[in-house]
């Protein structure tokens, strides 16, 4: 381990989840019936469940691990409908009227959950911010003038300004105003509560497997048990049921790292990000009432970091540089998808099946986007009207930049799968150190091995579960992280993350 990580906490965790204890809830054990279910209990699957049943709808949540732990529960929790630099490439692909759709779903959103906020006066640090996209360089003054442009076409209340109120000089930014953000968790535990009031189901520690297709659609859970529903609504991330690969093809997984930083400096209000790469992301917090900042960026295609420590340390060098550090209590990671268009999907699922919905690919936008995605799937369940359908049917395919990507994803999927399959490691697992975790051979044979702090060997087989590519080792999480699809494993091969829901194979040394 880098010495400059030493100062760090030994394990990743989220300050969301950390601040506030979150009910647990039962696994399903027995065969149910709802009018709805929706797989996965982040804020899509909660807030659309709650949506549903204020509409007298019977629902069922139902969640693999728990609730909230998945990209809810790791997030920036910025509310915004500025997704960094996007509006002017929207523009040059989807045109003027779908990209100011694109604004106003996302600004709906943003309003409804300061409605909720208000309404029922739920304490989550929500609080009204600018939101800056700056450029600290000359190559990205062009960009940044395009955008602020493509703001003033859209109608948007925005600002263009040079310098930033932080504390380094900025040569540029475009300025998205009255903003917000929050925090996730005690918002989301509030529509929890309420959702049980109206009598919703919530099933923790329970995988679906499979959606029967038909009028009556029937949802299978690993351990056997069925829910016979009218309508199943996808919020797992990464749709379990694809058919044919459809979404694996068309939708790609990246990481990116949070530190929460009690900082030196002050803070000077204000939500940013740089519109350069590796990404700097920034907002305020209070932590057990005193006054954080969160730092995040250093994105990366999951399963391709590595040595994912790196990124952690070049966060605590912009903080030591930018604010000064006094202490870093929490640092945690999040992974999202992205679509091939850079357009959630969101809607029908399939043609011919319009009970099956899904909602995915937020781009690490969930915020507003997972309302967005609330709000449509459940006006397309009551046989309601919605201008945004068509705008994010998980159906469409756009010749600019579809055709392109597809290709780009493809043949990357397929260089992982033979590299994978390719590499040549000689480390034996008697070499590895008390927490420490590689790739190893064992009899010549490719294995994944992790010695923990009490120096027990836990090895696993590395062939990913879901389609056969390998996975590598991600030493800042301790898990193994599959580079094809974004699937990930605990250390000794338990699923964190899909698609895949078996867990990896065990070896024996």
């Amino acid at each position: 381990m880098n010495s400059t990580f030493d100062a760090f906490p030994q394990f990743p965790e989220s300050y969301w989840l950390n601040a506030s204890p979150l009910q647990e809830f039962p696994k399903l054990q027995e065969n149910i019936q709802a009018d709805v279910v929706i797989v996965g209990a982040g804020i899509t699957g909660i807030t659309t469940a709650y949506l549903l049943a204020n509409r007298g709808v019977k629902v069922a949540l139902i969640e693999a691990g728990r609730i909230l732990h998945g990209t809810t529960g790791h997030t920036t929790a910025k509310i915004t409908a500025q997704h960094d630099l996007i509006y002017d490439e929207y523009i040059s692909h989807f045109g003027q009227e779908k990209s100011k759709l694109y604004y106003e779903a996302n600004n709906e959103a943003l309003q409804w959950i300061e409605g909720i906020v208000r309404e029922h006066q739920i304490d989550c640090q929500f609080q009204v911010e600018d939101a800056y996209v700056y450029t600290e360089q000359d190559s990205y003054l062009k960009k940044i003038e395009k955008e602020f442009k493509a703001y003033e076409l859209l109608g948007i209340p925005r600002r263009y300004e040079q310098q930033t109120p932080l504390p380094f000089e900025t040569k540029a930014a475009v300025v998205m105003e009255k903003q917000a953000q929050f925090d996730p968790v005690p918002f989301l535990t509030h529509l929890v509560q309420h959702i049980q009031r109206l009598g919703g189901q919530i099933y923790e520690n329970t995988t679906v497997t499979d959606v029967d297709k038909g009028p009556q659609p029937s949802v299978h859970t690993k351990d056997g048990f069925t829910v016979k529903c009218g309508h199943t609504v996808v919020a797992s991330h990464f749709p379990f049921n694809d058919m044919n690969g459809f979404y694996f093809a068309k939708l790609h997984a990246e990481r990116s790292y949070i530190l929460a930083v009690k900082t030196a400096k002050p803070y000077p209000g204000g939500m940013y990000i740089s519109a350069e790469t590796p990404k700097r992301t920034l907002r305020s917090v209070q932590i057990h009432g005193e006054s954080a900042v969160i730092i995040g960026g250093e994105g990366h295609k999951t399963g391709e970091g590595i040595c994912t420590f790196q990124y952690y340390e070049a966060l605590e060098k912009f903080s030591r540089d930018t604010f000064g550090v006094h202490e870093i209590p929490y640092r945690w990671s999040a992974q999202d998808l992205y679509s091939l268009d850079k357009m959630p999907y969101i809607g029908r699922m399939l043609d011919g099946h319009p009970n099956i919905l899904v909602a995915t690919g937020y781009k690490k936008w969930g915020m507003t986007t997972s309302v967005v995605s609330a709000l449509l799937n459940t006006k397309l369940i009551m046989g309601e009207e919605t201008p945004y359908e068509e705008l994010f049917t998980p159906k469409r395919f756009h010749a600019d930049p579809d055709i392109k990507t597809f290709v780009t994803e493809a043949v990357s999927v397929a260089g992982h799968l033979v590299a994978g399959k390719l590499e040549i490691t000689h480390k034996d697992p008697e070499e590895l150190k008390p927490d420490e975790g590689s790739v190893v051979r064992i009899r010549g044979r490719r294995a994944g091995a992790y010695r923990d702090a009490q120096g027990a060997l836990h090895l696993v087989d590395t062939t990913c579960t879901h389609m056969g590519c390998e996975v590598g080792w991600n030493e800042a999480e301790r898990s193994w992280d599959c580079p094809c699809h974004g699937s990930r494993y605990t250390y000794d091969g338990e699923v964190i993350e899909g698609p895949a829901m078996k867990a990896l194979g065990k070896v024996e040394l």
